[in-house]
């Protein structure tokens, strides 16, 4: 089985650090988000993957490559403009379907988002989708900030009833998150016109489930689910997976950054190439790229980006 993931968006809430990476490729505690999604989905023995790319895409094929190193074969869908959860599968297709005719390969696959972490059971998932006859099978678990995140609504059967925005679940009815995994059926995105923006929750999906009830379902359960939406949530993912790896307030650091005896640097994500001076402070910082923090330099609570010759700063709490 083939996997589609979806690294193709802008990553508009994830500015400014999205000036220098897409966001598929920002480092989370040390190692970027597609090495990441791409090592899970080879330990669950799916390794032959597409990646979408629009949004400064050699920041991620730099990171990638051919994905040999981490042992998948990895191709991309080039998208131009950016075409949505839905029109992204859609124009993959070619790849995800290639050999389909000659019997090596299937018309089921499995679409990633690119920009959360998660441990979902990808075979019980695929069994359940199997066993259901769904086109669509989401993995969700109980909505953890239903004033964050929109719902999803099933009914007893596990089968999809709707789609609700954030803060907007009726009282008395349970709401499930949405957290990125899916398996689904070619067939969902092959109707499509190939290379026109379309979405999946607010536009297919919807007709999908109109038109046969039970094909689009939820796989529920109580899995991990680490969102980098902005810069402060890849931060405090940074801080947690070093304080599960014995390294408290220590996140792994890119390549080649230095740090002057008489800095100071704590709670803080450090990319690649970053000089941080004499007696500058950093308390729970993201600094991009080949970003120079000059001697004496204070910043908290921060993202800080080289935009040309400049320093982009914008507060995490904005």
């Amino acid at each position: 089985m083939r996997a589609l993931v979806l690294a193709a968006g802008l990553g508009t809430r994830l500015h400014p650090l999205t000036l220098a990476r897409a966001k598929a490729a920002a480092p989370v505690d040390g190692e970027p988000l597609a090495r990441r999604t791409i090592r899970w989905l080879v330990s669950q023995e799916i390794d032959d993957l597409v990646l979408n790319l629009h949004h400064r895409p050699e920041s991620i094929t730099a990171i990638v490559g051919d994905g040999t190193d981490l042992g998948a074969r990895v191709r991309y869908s080039w998208e131009s403009p950016v075409l949505g959860s839905a029109g992204g599968p859609r124009h993959a297709l070619p790849l995800l379907l290639d050999g389909v005719l000659e019997g090596a390969g299937t018309r089921t696959f499995v679409l990633v988002n690119g920009d959360t972490l998660t441990d979902v059971d990808l075979h019980a998932m695929i069994d359940q989708h199997r066993r259901t006859g769904a086109l669509v099978t989401m993995a969700l678990i109980r909505n953890p900030r239903p004033d964050k995140y929109g719902s999803v609504l099933l009914d007893q059967h596990d089968i999809v009833t709707g789609f609700t925005r954030r803060g907007a679940v009726p009282p008395g009815i349970d709401g499930f998150h949405f957290i990125g995994p899916q398996i689904v059926e070619a067939d969902v995105f092959e109707p499509l016109p190939d290379g026109v923006p379309s979405e999946s929750v607010l536009e297919v999906y919807p007709k999908l489930m109109a038109a046969d009830r039970g094909s689009v379902r939820g796989f529920v359960g109580t899995w991990s689910f680490q969102d980098i939406g902005t810069p402060a949530d890849l931060l405090q993912t940074s801080l947690d997976l070093a304080a599960a790896d014995g390294r408290a307030d220590r996140p792994h650091r890119g390549r080649n950054v230095r740090v002057a005896d008489s800095a100071r640097v704590t709670r803080s994500v450090l990319w690649d190439n970053v000089t941080v001076g004499d007696a500058a402070t950093l308390d729970r910082c993201v600094v991009a790229d080949e970003v120079d923090i000059p001697a004496g330099a204070a910043y908290a609570r921060s993202a800080i980006v080289r935009d040309g010759a400049d320093l982009v700063v914008t507060p995490l709490d904005r």
